[in-house]
């Protein structure tokens, strides 16, 4: 055994002892002495395994910390993201307790180095998956939101399993402002087809719990479409992502006009849409920062507010009465 295995070895024998202050504190010498020396494999493997440790045995504070210190280390050491650096973090993160306070800071610093040191400017989606998917199941929507949004391929559906859970909790006429919570964000990150996937898996489920919920099949030599007459926003995001597909701005014009009554019922809809209309569009508006931070921080997303939600999430902002039953 290794110098640095038995150094690990003997510091999760305290832990499992309960000698939890000692075992922290030494973890935290030996890994500075080897930060210093430039060990950074040896760093690692101590904050790694000794963070782990602590977190398994519920003292999410001190691994908490550990783990920031390890994420530190590898941002100095400049360690670049792989398979395997990638999955001490992972590993890592599912083993913090829901409600410890370091989680955030531990998940905001990881995407971080990703960001840095791998290959996506806005974070390692698969991070991105893996912390979305554990904020929704801690009840921490908007959180979830943020990350979910920059995932995988999978992603769309757990957003969307999030989305639908929190729509049910409204009324019934709000089915399209939960559908667009999923689909403004991956439309303003340019990808199309998790915005297609994201509101097919939201209708899908629509039609499936609400047998008698009027639909009716439209089709063309060029596209098939579902129209809910009493859901006319709905309506407009099925034909916005046709329009998108296109690229077509005569057609989004239309839309937006045509639809402008209700789109202006909801209020929170109005930049993203003007962002939309830019990028897929190139109807230009003046510049006004990233459209994928600003919107997150709009009310579309809660506010900027990253404090403790609610186990119940509040409802999003609604139109004041249903729309009219009509087919558009």
């Amino acid at each position: 055994m290794s110098k640095i295995a038995k150094t690990i070895a003997r510091q999760q024998q305290k832990i499992a002892e309960g000698q939890f202050y000692e075992a922290h504190q030494q973890l935290r010498v030996v890994s500075a002495r080897h930060t210093k020396a430039q060990n950074w494999n040896d760093a690692i493997e101590v904050l790694y395994n000794g963070g782990l440790s602590l977190l398994k045995a519920g003292q999410g504070g001190s691994g908490g910390d550990l783990s920031l210190l390890l994420v530190d280390t590898m941002v100095k050491g400049e360690v670049v993201v792989t398979p395997e650096s990638k999955g001490k973090i992972f590993t890592l993160l599912r083993a913090f307790p829901p409600d410890e306070p370091t989680k955030k800071k531990f998940i905001s610093e990881a995407t971080a180095w990703t960001a840095k040191f791998g290959e996506y400017e806005n974070g390692d989606p698969e991070l991105h998956h893996v912390a979305g998917t554990l904020y929704a199941e801690d009840c921490e929507p908007y959180d979830a939101e943020r990350h979910l949004a920059l995932g995988t391929k999978d992603s769309p559906e757990s957003l969307i399993r999030l989305e639908y859970e929190w729509y049910k909790q409204d009324e019934s006429h709000t089915a399209a402002l939960y559908a667009a919570r999923a689909v403004f964000p991956y439309l303003l990150t340019r990808n199309l087809r998790s915005a297609n996937k994201a509101f097919i898996i939201f209708t899908s489920r629509l039609s499936a719990n609400n047998q008698s919920l009027s639909a009716q099949e439209v089709s063309s030599s060029k596209s098939d479409i579902r129209v809910y007459p009493s859901l006319p926003l709905l309506n407009f995001l099925s034909l916005l992502l046709l329009a998108a597909t296109k690229g077509s701005a005569d057609l989004f014009r239309s839309l937006t006009k045509h639809y402008a009554t209700h789109i202006k019922e909801v209020g929170i809809w109005d930049d993203a849409l003007a962002q939309i209309g830019e990028m897929y569009f190139n109807i230009k508006i003046p510049r006004q920062g990233n459209p994928l931070f600003d919107m997150m921080g709009s009310m579309l997303f809660g506010g900027g507010g990253g404090g403790k939600a609610k186990k119940t999430p509040k409802r999003v902002d609604a139109p004041s009465e249903p729309p009219a039953a009509e087919l558009d």
